[in-house]
């Protein structure tokens, strides 16, 4: 029998009565000025804004899209939503025309509140024109139905609403690695139990500080920062912009922080651009000295507070985990799926082993099905896919397990250790199969290979392709190229027969979110990378060097 939990808005009528005047959201607001808004000050601004959505009188359960970068407005309106008895709707701030139209079509949003956005111009075309916006405080030039000061010009409720635990509490939207985005409906009760057992993991309190810089429209984010800073009473610090990233870091000095790997990457890329890899690496070997020098690393970066690591959302190198530990700094992996509030596995202090990722949170139960899957349960698991009942029947077991889609195994302690994605496994010409993953994770350890793609369907054997970092490194091409070579010929030696690549393809291009290679979360595209260079895979596989540069 599960022990109780809380749920969201009954936790943050607490604290708004229990510490009104503590400080809750700290925004930047440009020129190095911040403005801190305490729990009363959330509170009565989003009492006020849910006042006015009740005065609109909607259907109850009505779906209100969040369209915006992070911001402190970001998740009051988000409790207004909730207090006003409907449904969120985050949509990432930097999706093209077409994917904002298909979310907000597919969603049936009603209202839309509009934020902090680099490119509304271009995100504005897929906005139905009979949509009501609601600009938030920081919102981008433009025209807008309704303001925030509109809002706030009505009274604040005096009720505190409570929805049932079972209500529908957001929808959100996965980010599109496979094809469209699927609406993931999760309730009250989903988001309370994983955010009141989540955050008993690490005993997080009143004192620690975070920094919000990925979507919040991103499960992970909307976990590890929303929701658990009501659970636990954290301050939430907001990252201004990316040029102004590392300032707002050395401001917030956050105690407890979580990031995709190719964040902590660039972290590393941004400490080797002032200080060569091989000379570090030497520094940090040195006794005493070592330790010294990777706190004043850790300092510079604004992360020598940290005593909440945590790493997900992709496979992460274990070369990586292994340079912040000679930091000082314990890196910790965790794994979960939007379809289960992000809740599944990880790796708790003390508990590290490498390769593996850790073991199932609490009261989640996992099985490894006859093709390999990872399968888990717990309350965290979704209602399911919006308006997608087939869909749902195909990711939910009558049983109520989750298909994760990834391949994985457990070790006597209960640990997990994934070995690819079904979806992804592809067949060579010869007819063997090889998951990428794991190649791409042992190719990912040299320290000029920021991203790597390994493809091979159909062909004879796979192609690592990769993308350069442009760290100033005191090395030539020369150099790197026999670096490379190294780096190929040592992956192949502890590969199958079947899984050795032929090269290593070094691409030109960038692969980012804004040209379509990467999704809002930084996961690569696959389909987009296969279509963009699938026509040379068949050459650049008969050609005879180690490693080709792309011409």
């Amino acid at each position: 029998m599960s022990a109780a939990f809380r749920l969201p808005l009954d936790v943050f009528y607490e604290r708004e009565a229990r510490h009104p005047r503590q400080r809750f959201l700290v925004q930047p607001i440009g020129g190095g000025q911040v403005e801190t808004l305490s729990w009363a000050d959330v509170g009565h601004q989003a009492r006020c804004a849910a006042h006015w959505l009740r005065a609109r009188e909607l259907p109850q359960g009505s779906h209100i899209a969040l369209i915006s970068k992070n911001c402190a407005h970001w998740i009051i309106a988000d409790l207004a939503i909730w207090m006003a008895g409907h449904v969120s709707v985050p949509l990432y701030p930097n999706l093209t025309a077409d994917s904002v139209a298909q979310v907000l079509n597919h969603s049936e949003s009603v209202l839309a509140f509009i934020g902090k956005l680099d490119d509304w111009p271009g995100m504005a075309k897929g906005v139905p024109a009979d949509l009501p916006t609601i600009s938030l405080p920081l919102h981008p030039p433009g025209e807008f139905d309704f303001s925030w000061a509109d809002l706030q010009r009505s009274s604040p409720i005096q009720d505190d609403p409570r929805p049932a635990a079972e209500q529908l509490a957001t929808i959100i939207y996965t980010s599109g690695t496979t094809g469209l985005p699927k609406g993931v409906m999760h309730s009250f009760a989903n988001l309370g139990f994983a955010t009141t057992r989540g955050t008993q993991l690490f005993g997080l309190n009143e004192n620690d500080r975070l920094l919000s810089y990925l979507p919040l429209c991103h499960v992970a984010e909307r976990m590890f920062v929303e929701l658990a800073s009501i659970y636990t009473g954290q301050t939430v610090f907001f990252a201004e912009s990316l040029e102004t990233f590392i300032t707002d870091l050395q401001r917030a000095r956050p105690t407890a922080m979580f990031g995709v790997p190719r964040i902590w990457t660039k972290f590393q890329m941004g400490v080797y651009s002032k200080i060569p890899a091989k000379r570090l690496d030497f520094l940090l070997g040195l006794p005493f000295i070592g330790k010294r020098v990777g706190h004043k690393v850790l300092a510079g970066l604004g992360l020598d507070a940290l005593r909440v690591a945590l790493s997900g959302a992709a496979p992460v190198p274990q070369t990586l985990l292994a340079w912040y530990r000679k930091l000082g700094l314990d890196v910790l992996e965790v794994y979960g799926m939007t379809e289960g509030c992000g809740y599944s596995h990880i790796c708790l202090p003390g508990q590290y082993k490498q390769g593996w990722i850790g073991k199932p949170c609490p009261e989640v139960e996992v099985r490894i099905d006859e093709s390999g899957e990872v399968q888990v349960r717990s309350q965290a698991n979704m209602l399911g896919y919006f308006k997608e009942p087939q869909k749902t029947a195909e990711t939910l077991t009558e049983d109520g397990f989750l298909r994760t889609g990834d391949k994985g195994e457990q070790d006597a302690e209960g640990r997990l250790r994934l070995t690819g994605r079904l979806k992804e496994i592809f067949k060579t010409s010869k007819g063997k199969y090889v998951a990428p993953a794991p190649i791409e994770n042992r190719l990912a350890v040299h320290s000029r290979i920021e991203q790597v793609c390994v493809v091979g369907d159909g062909l004879s054997a796979p192609l690592g392709l990769c993308v350069l970092s442009s760290v100033n490194q005191e090395e030539g091409r020369a150099s790197l190229h026999s670096s490379l070579e190294k780096l190929l010929e040592e992956v192949n030696a502890v590969l199958d027969k079947h899984e050795r690549l032929r090269r290593l393809v070094v691409v030109k291009d960038s692969w980012a979110v804004e040209n379509g290679f990467l999704t809002p979360t930084l996961k690569i595209k696959r389909n987009v990378i296969e279509d963009t260079y699938g026509a040379r895979f068949e050459e650049w596989s008969e050609r005879s060097e180690a490693v080709l540069w792309q011409d």
